[in-house]
């Protein structure tokens, strides 16, 4: 399954590239696309374990942007 979120007050292209790369490593997701231009997220993850993927991306970009939201 793959999704497309907003995303709001994504501060900087390094951030986003952070939170790519965390995303893509958790157990599950297949790719993420994390876009500071379009403030666009993209994650491509197993169907049946989309809700639990999906509190662990939320947990690890607050961790490195504490002041992004994820708007889902």
């Amino acid at each position: 399954m793959t999704k497309t979120f907003q995303l709001e007050d994504l501060d900087c292209a390094n951030c986003a590239a952070k939170m790519q790369e965390a995303i893509i490593k958790l157990d599950g997701v297949t790719d993420a696309q994390v876009n500071f231009l379009t403030q666009k997220m993209t994650i491509t993850a197993e169907d049946a374990s989309f809700d639990r993927i999906m509190k662990q991306v939320v947990k690890a970009c607050r961790r490195i942007e504490p002041d992004c939201t994820i708007l889902m």
